[in-house]
């Protein structure tokens, strides 16, 4: 299995990331105080500004920056438990793992901010988005494809941006968290090295579940000594079962604030929020169940 190095992304808070360009100050040239100084606050509280003078759009902006922050940060503890695993690091792994499913709570806890949107309220400021959506989010794109959910024709909407295009292209040609842990099930010889390269085949597609890599999982649970991978497979199926409460989130707070309506950026809307609902990440975690 070809195992491409892990790069770890550079997050808005990330005092090597590079401001050569942006014209922006630097920390120690702004802020009252060093706390001000060390999170770039003066920067912070600049960047929300409603476009309408309807009350509730201020919250649906900073829900959505604070959303796009905790993407940042996900991305940063998912791409740490692949590097880890790659290195036959199991206790890392886990620890990152463990740090991510804190931040999908948060995440999914942020839901509760927009459920207080009514659909008359969010009516109101809609049309100052223009066709602006969460769907056009890059930052989620790249976690989806994390977890296998890849499909070549959500980069078409990046075509304007080719930074952002080549690094979501990049993301979708690599191997998932998944594939990584199943690597490892591979060096553990619990998965045949066959079957995790026919996963890596399917290249830039969705993951499809298969019948050796669920055996692979009955093995781990059912076998006494292989403590350590049954305690992998909780952490992910822990990471998996957070994915699935965000979706069911994000489904309930827009049938809540907007019905059945087309969503802003030309998506389905709420057809395709239920039919994401019922796709399971990493499937073979949840199948195996049945047979233990």
């Amino acid at each position: 299995m070809s195992q491409p190095t892990v790069s770890t992304p550079k997050l808005a808070f990330d005092a090597t990331a590079e401001g050569a360009g942006t014209g922006a100050t630097s920390p120690e040239d702004s802020g009252a105080t060093p706390y001000e100084r060390y999170a770039r606050l003066d920067v912070l509280h600049t960047l929300q500004q409603p476009r309408s003078k309807v009350p509730a759009e201020l919250s649906f902006i900073v829900t959505t920056q604070v959303m796009e922050l905790l993407f940042g940060l996900l991305r940063h503890e998912w791409t740490l438990a692949q590097r880890a695993l790659r290195e036959d690091d199991l206790p890392g792994a886990l620890a990152a793992l463990r740090r991510g499913t804190h931040v999908q709570d948060v995440l999914n806890s942020s839901w509760d901010l927009l459920g207080t949107l009514t659909p008359v309220e969010f009516s109101a400021f809609r049309p100052v988005l223009g066709e602006a959506s969460g769907f056009q989010s890059s930052a989620f794109l790249h976690l989806e494809f994390l977890v296998g959910n890849k499909s070549p024709r959500l980069l078409e909407m990046y075509q304007g941006a080719p930074a952002v295009h080549q690094e979501l292209a990049a993301a979708l040609r690599a191997p998932t968290l998944y594939d990584d842990a199943l690597a490892l099930l591979t060096r553990r010889g619990v998965l045949a090295a066959q079957e995790a390269e026919e996963g890596d085949a399917a290249g830039a597609g969705r993951y499809r579940p298969r019948e050796a890599v669920q055996q692979a999982w009955h093995t781990v649970y059912t076998d006494p000594a292989a403590g350590e991978l049954v305690t992998l497979a909780e952490a992910l199926l822990d990471t998996a079962e957070r994915v699935t409460r965000w979706r069911q989130r994000h489904y309930a707070s827009v049938k809540r604030s907007m019905g059945a309506k087309p969503g802003t950026g030309g998506s389905s809307g709420l057809a395709w929020l239920k039919a994401a609902t019922e796709q399971d990440v990493f499937p073979e975690l949840w199948t195996v169940r049945g047979e233990l």
